[in-house]
């Protein structure tokens, strides 16, 4: 163990902030599974009411976001760097905000449809989200490592296929034929590109978010 760790691991921990990020990673499972009942709906009222229910979530993680940089601003002595600390929360406020906008985006361009590729990328944020909450709860006991790393080798393979999958559908939404044999106006192919934008944009945010827990094993192992 490197000698700053050692220092470190005889110092005074904050338990605040394992509870916050514990608070803050839970809000963010509750809307990646609200955004996933978003991607499955076909009705635009419900998804109206979906999007109230996420704009409330994202407006807890604000909230929630403000007191670990509070906490930052008055502790001495932090669990982990701060500066790990101030990109772990800020990351996890991204990927709130690329559900909540794109949720948004849908309810404002008036699509109603459930495409397959919309309920893939949910479901992969879904998934990624999920190991999200894993490491971070796991992060304050450098114990568990490999479960770490286990974790975060996990949520890059479900970004490669994130990458995939957002190929595809770019690539459909351009060839897409109707039962006409036209393909869709010019506008509603920009409403749809600006919510694949949106979603490879909070995949990338989540696999952003492993990374500096790579790093903070690094540092404290």
């Amino acid at each position: 163990m490197k000698a700053d760790a050692v220092i470190r691991w005889f110092m005074p921990k904050e338990e605040r902030f394992k509870e916050l990020f514990h608070l803050d990673t839970d809000n963010l499972q509750r809307a990646a599974g609200v955004f996933s009942e978003v991607a499955r709906s076909q009705s635009l009222e419900e998804r109206r009411v979906k999007m109230t229910e996420l704009k409330a979530l994202e407006h807890e993680g604000d909230g929630l976001t403000r007191k670990i940089f509070d906490a930052l601003n008055s502790t001495f002595i932090t669990p982990l760097d701060r500066e790990d600390i101030h990109w772990l929360a800020s990351d996890l406020d991204d990927v709130l905000d690329y559900l909540e906008g794109v949720s948004q985006h849908l309810v404002l361009f008036e699509l109603s449809e459930s495409p397959e590729g919309l309920r893939q990328f949910a479901e992969i944020l879904l998934a990624m989200v999920n190991e999200i909450v894993r490491m971070t709860d796991l992060v304050w006991n450098l114990t568990s490592e490999q479960e770490i790393r286990t974790s975060m080798v996990r949520v890059s393979e479900l970004e490669n296929r994130a990458d995939q999958l957002y190929n595809t559908v770019i690539s459909d939404l351009f060839k897409s034929k109707g039962s006409d044999g036209r393909a869709p106006d010019p506008i509603t192919i920009m409403k749809w590109k600006e919510i694949y934008d949106g979603l490879e944009d909070a995949c990338d945010q989540c696999k952003d978010f492993s990374h500096v827990i790579s790093n903070v094993v690094a540092k404290n192992t």
